[in-house]
């Protein structure tokens, strides 16, 4: 896999979704996992012949639980990319004082909110998230499964509460992209020290997703298809609010 393949869909969803303008000033969360440094690799590359002049900086929140960012340090001097660490005791939180058993989401937030607070204090403008094609689906299954909607994250979303836009460069890159870029490149990964790691109701997604395959090989494009092209979706329509007071009353009389 070379970059120029990662680079052709990414640059599709930059400009189907004018993600970038010029003059923006762009933090990368920089977890350290493959699709991370993936994304860091390829905004690196594309910088240098966007028609947008724009400023990247990658950001990693180092949760305390004993991870050695020292790779993604060195990755990020040899892209020319400004590099930050930001300390927290969000593992301590979690595991030591709050002690959960689900802490995906919690933990979810908490380095949300570091990265918002992070772009806030920088000067930046947008916070780029590595997101992929697998993890747009994943996102709408487990939406459907577990909460009855049919509900996926945006390319793009402005955050009024912290005024960050947030943007996903690699919507249409698919998991398996990411992975042979990293492994052809060589480039460096640091192991997920999480406790909670492929320990969660995501990584059940993606197994049902690779079952599905199984049986039908382009059941995957069809779901994807489905979610970005919404014009094909036939979904109900909204009850009215008289037809709402019908059913209630319905249920009153039996």
């Amino acid at each position: 896999m070379t970059m120029q393949q990662i680079l052709s869909p990414m640059r599709r969803a930059i400009t189907d979704y004018s993600m970038i303008k010029d003059g923006d000033n762009i933090v990368i969360g920089l977890s350290g996992g493959k699709d991370s440094v993936a994304l860091t690799s390829a905004l690196a590359a594309y910088r240098r012949f966007s028609p947008e002049k724009f400023g990247i900086i990658a950001v990693t929140i180092d949760m305390g639980v004993g991870a050695d960012y020292s790779p993604m340090e060195k990755m990020c001097e040899q892209l020319n990319v400004e590099y930050k660490t930001v300390k927290t005791d969000i593992g301590e939180i979690l595991f030591s004082i709050r002690k959960e058993k689900s802490p995906c989401s919690l933990c979810s937030k908490m380095r949300r909110g570091t990265l918002n607070t992070f772009v806030n204090s920088s000067g930046a403008n947008k916070l780029a998230l590595a997101h992929h094609a697998d993890d747009v689906v994943e996102t709408m299954l487990l939406s459907l499964l577990y909460e009855g909607r049919f509900s996926t994250f945006q390319p793009v979303s402005f955050m009024d509460r912290t005024r960050v836009t947030l943007i996903r460069p690699f919507v249409y890159v698919p998991e398996r992209d990411i992975a042979a870029l990293v492994r052809d490149l060589g480039l460096p990964v640091v192991k997920n020290p999480c406790p909670a790691d492929h320990k969660t109701n995501r990584e059940y997604m993606k197994k049902l997703i690779n079952s599905i395959r199984q049986d039908i090989p382009f059941a995957f494009d069809r779901m994807f298809g489905a979610i970005s092209h919404p014009e094909r979706n036939n979904l109900w329509p909204p009850r009215t609010a008289a037809e709402a007071a019908d059913s209630n009353r319905d249920k009153t009389c039996d």
